[in-house]
């Protein structure tokens, strides 16, 4: 089931839901996230195995048998990806929701951080259907919907240069879970950093 399946059947707003059931589809859609990850890896090293075998075999009947296969493994590696960046893309907006709602109990705001109307909610289903927007994308698309982006900034981004302010994103994108270990951390923000200093020149 996903999140919007999810917020349908529980016919709750954004508004009313705990942290505790964010948290609980969080967790579900990591888990599926990973595995949908795992397999995607595990196809890229069976088509590089076919590729190998392919080469060693010199009559063209076996040769069309292997990239035949070749063929499929690809497809499916193609479809399962779009998949995954659907998966990344839910995931990102529960994490955003539960960090939202985390915030709005220590906030003198209240519960009104989290306060999304149906709009917005259909604006965020278009954006993570739609596979030509990258999970990078969607984040900053997101942010601005729920109106976290400028406020974030502000609030704990005050003096600092660009490139400190993509590291404070991907520190936040860790405790998230979206990314996992330092060594991608360091190079998400470089490629972040670049990115921003392209678009200033």
């Amino acid at each position: 089931m996903n999140f919007f399946d999810w917020l349908t059947t529980k016919r709750k707003t954004l508004s009313t839901m705990s942290v505790a059931e964010l948290r609980a589809q969080e967790m579900l859609l990591e888990n599926d996230r990973n595995r949908m990850l795992r397999r995607v890896e595990k196809l890229a090293t069976d088509k590089q195995g076919v590729v190998e075998r392919g080469a060693k075999e010199k009559t063209p009947e076996m040769r069309r048998t292997f990239a035949q296969q070749f063929d499929l493994l690809h497809t499916e590696q193609m479809m399962l990806s779009r998949h995954l960046n659907i998966r990344s893309k839910e995931l990102l907006t529960v994490s955003r929701l539960r960090m939202l709602r985390e915030m709005s109990r220590q906030s003198v705001a209240g519960p009104g951080l989290v306060a999304i109307g149906e709009s917005d909610l259909a604006a965020i289903e278009r954006l993570i259907e739609n596979n030509e927007i990258t999970a990078e994308l969607y984040s900053e698309r997101l942010d601005e919907i729920l109106k976290i982006g400028h406020a974030a900034d502000t609030e704990a981004s005050a003096g600092v240069s660009p490139a400190a302010q993509e590291l404070m994103r991907i520190w936040s994108d860790m405790d998230a879970g979206l990314i996992k270990d330092t060594a991608t951390a360091v190079d998400e923000a470089e490629r972040r950093v670049r990115e921003r200093e392209r678009e200033g020149a």
